[in-house]
């Protein structure tokens, strides 16, 4: 292993270090769960297709490209190696398999039924290699009559309920402008590999783990599902002015000011009455009607604050602890020092000098940032160097 290539400025293991992933995913959650693992110390192989690799490489955000591939692939895929194979080839597979015998960690995503085809389903790898590690991702779970359906973050959240939850109450579904479903199937994905590395330093024994994009957002919704199942099957009433939580009331939620706007979180409502000076909030002394009444009172409120500029109503609230922020724009988040103090953004670059501006891994070990230069491999860049090191 080329540790200098892998491991941050630090003389000190990383927790994963020593540990080897061979990576057969693609797209977003598997990568991203990858990138975690690598971010922590772990040598993360891709394994790719010789034409075209990743179908990530061309999945574009605003047609965004850095030297030939698109800046989401570099963002996800750094600090991995790249090894291209076709898995259609036996004599790559021969040493596909001999790369599998020596990883502790083997991470696919195919949809059901191509991974038993290529003959890299749990138990055959595990014939090859019993301590392994086998992950796996679906869409929907391998069964039902989902199973087949195409696993992408936009229709899994449209299936799982997600959408009804953001925006106002008067807007159709709303889906959230992220791709929740893979980080979150990404993340949950890691915890299983690390409790099952955990669970094999202690047994000796490898095991299996599977998630999928729809168990994911639906953990992800644990707590307004956990009251849908216990209130008598009450859908979610998202408030008609600024909703930030159909399931909370008054003054929760986004508020335009006279120069910006200003975030309002959990809070009584007459005491933001007397802060404010907007008496007719004052009345509101029962609880309750801060969720039967919210959107009255949220509007309010909402013409109350139009008045006065976003950094007044701060220097009011915030001696008062009342909870509350002001809404930044990336360009005023990136100046401000609250963010400069987290030093989380890096550059990572490839050997040609390709270079790209991202984020850093957001986990502190020993009260270290986790950090590395190395760029998103090309398809097939480090083939010799695997190749001559296994024995491939």
């Amino acid at each position: 292993m080329l540790a200098d290539e892998i491991i941050p400025s630090s003389t000190e293991m990383l927790p994963l270090e020593g540990l080897l992933v061979v990576d057969l995913s693609q797209f977003l959650a598997g990568p991203y769960c990858a990138l975690r693992l690598a971010d922590l110390g772990a040598r993360v192989i891709k394994i790719e297709r010789p034409n075209g690799g990743d179908l990530c490489r061309q999945l574009y955000i605003s047609n965004l490209e850095l030297d030939g591939d698109s800046t989401l692939f570099h963002s996800i895929n750094r600090n991995k190696q790249s090894y291209a194979a076709d898995l259609k080839n036996p004599d790559d597979m021969v040493h596909l398999h001999k790369l599998i015998a020596r990883a502790d960690v083997f991470i696919q995503n195919f949809r059901p039924g191509i991974i038993q085809r290529l003959g890299l389903d749990y138990e055959a790898v595990k014939a090859i290699n019993p301590r392994i590690v086998y992950a796996t991702i679906s869409g929907y779970g391998d069964k039902g009559p989902w199973k087949d359906k195409p696993g992408q973050d936009l229709l899994v959240q449209s299936i799982s309920g997600l959408t009804w939850l953001t925006g106002n109450g008067d807007q159709g579904p709303v889906p959230m402008g992220l791709s929740v479903a893979d980080m979150f199937t990404g993340m949950h994905l890691a915890q299983g590999i690390l409790a099952c590395l955990v669970r094999r330093g202690i047994t000796n024994r490898g095991g299996l783990v599977e998630v999928s994009l729809l168990e994911s957002v639906l953990d992800l919704q644990f707590e307004v599902l956990t009251t849908h199942l216990n209130d008598g099957g009450k859908l979610p009433s998202r408030s008609r002015v600024n909703n930030a939580n159909a399931y909370l009331g008054a003054p929760y939620g986004i508020y335009r000011t006279a120069d910006g706007y200003m975030a309002l979180a959990m809070g009584s409502v007459p005491r933001l009455g007397q802060l404010l000076g907007c008496d007719s909030l004052l009345e509101y002394t029962d609880s309750k009607r801060w969720f039967s009444e919210r959107d009255t009172i949220k509007q309010q409120l909402a013409d109350h604050l139009t008045g006065q500029t976003t950094a007044y109503w701060l220097n009011i609230l915030e001696p008062a602890d009342v909870w509350c922020a002001d809404v930044l724009t990336w360009d005023r988040l990136l100046e401000n020092d609250g963010f400069k103090v987290l030093d989380m953004v890096q550059k990572v670059r490839r050997d040609n000098g390709a270079e790209l501006t991202t984020t850093r891994c957001p986990i502190r070990i020993d009260g270290k940032i986790l950090t590395s230069s190395r760029g998103a491999p090309k398809i097939g860049e480090h083939n010799q160097l695997i190749s001559q090191e296994f024995e491939l």
